[in-house]
């Protein structure tokens, strides 16, 4: 591990350096690209930088331990030494577990209604206000893409990009079923009902980051429209994006312009045609998705949101929180935090069986 951390020390001078060639500096792309890797090794150079400076300092309090006089100074800084040596240890260890590529992306974020009828119309509409407020406390930006509303003011399906440092490596997790059980806002006998809405978390991809022909891409556009079919825009700047080979059709209609609607729909077409790529190489990755998304089941859920007893519950770990109203205003990280320890850890299990 040692010798790794050496290695990605030397890279992280060698980028520095790099930051300073007119080459690179005036190179917006090659810029980026070098930016990128700085920034994804600074937490593992500084923490192996401290890693160093603890070491140093335990052989320094063992050479002082032969002083009679100071022996028990340095036995008190041998102690801490090893203590702070063991913690930089498993941080390091973790920092170095294999990262999912697409961490750094921006996010494709598809909010449905599942089963449950306008219920779950409505349920959707407030898992999209969840994320949104999730978004503005991390800084990040929530663009919706394509919109599709019931006439109560349920999402019947919706595309959003989200745009911001780290979004897909805390919004993946929240791919799946969501169950609610509620007393529904259209229930007038105060029974408690159960819907669900899916929710899809996909790294936002350009064109060129995959195989896109734009010979097999059929562009049609429409007036957009809201909930109920009323027109809101009078001309035809909302663009729908056939790709041919696969039947894969995306909308968007939020912007006025139909240059900007063609250019979001492309970088969701392209998103959906990676993920369908990566489902086909991995038959475990598909299944995986299966269990995750499904078919909006309400048995096949990876949380349920129950408002009578105020609590949140997210199935995979096991997790109960009774702070639902909190949730629901975007306060995710207790979730999403137990969520990312629980994947580190059984990526360390399947590395320490290899």
């Amino acid at each position: 591990m040692l010798d790794k951390l050496k290695a990605l020390a030397l890279r992280y001078e060698d980028l520095e350096t790099r930051m300073g060639d007119p080459s690179v500096y005036g190179d917006a792309d090659k810029l980026r690209q070098v930016n990128r890797e700085l920034k994804e090794l600074t937490p593992v150079v500084e923490t192996y930088h401290a890693y160093v400076a603890a070491e140093e300092r335990r052989r320094s309090a063992e050479e002082l331990l032969h002083d009679p006089e100071l022996k028990e100074m340095a036995q008190e800084e041998l102690a801490e030494a090893k203590e702070e040596l063991e913690i930089l240890r498993q941080k390091l260890t973790i920092l170095l577990l294999p990262k999912d590529p697409n961490d750094s992306r921006n996010v494709v974020l598809e909010i449905r209604g599942g089963v449950g009828g306008e219920e779950s119309a409505l349920f959707a509409h407030s898992l999209l206000r969840m994320y949104s407020m999730y978004a503005e406390d991390h800084g990040w930006k929530l663009e919706i893409m394509n919109l599709n509303e019931t006439e109560l003011g349920g999402v019947k399906e919706c595309s959003a990009v989200v745009e911001g440092e780290g979004a897909y490596s805390r919004l993946k997790f929240e791919s799946g079923v969501h169950r609610v059980q509620r007393v529904p806002e259209t229930e007038s006998g105060g029974r408690i009902h159960t819907s669900a809405a899916t929710v899809a978390v996909l790294p936002e991809m350009e064109a060129v980051d995959v195989q896109l022909n734009p010979a097999d891409v059929e562009m049609q556009v429409y007036r957009a429209s809201g909930a109920g079919g009323q027109h809101v825009n009078k001309t035809s700047s909302a663009v729908r994006l056939i790709h041919k080979p696969t039947g894969m059709v995306v909308e968007c209609q939020e912007e006025r312009s139909q240059f900007q609607n063609r250019d979001k729909a492309m970088r969701l077409l392209a998103s959906r045609l990676y993920e369908a790529e990566q489902e086909k190489r991995s038959s475990e990755y598909t299944e995986e998705r299966r269990s995750q998304v499904g078919s909006g089941d309400r048995s096949e859920r990876i949380r349920t949101y129950n408002f009578p007893q105020g609590r949140v519950t997210d199935h995979r770990i096991g997790l109960t929180l009774y702070k639902i109203d909190a949730i629901m205003d975007g306060a995710l990280d207790e979730l999403i935090d137990a969520l990312v320890t629980a994947d580190q850890a059984e990526k360390l299990k399947n590395g320490s069986e290899t």
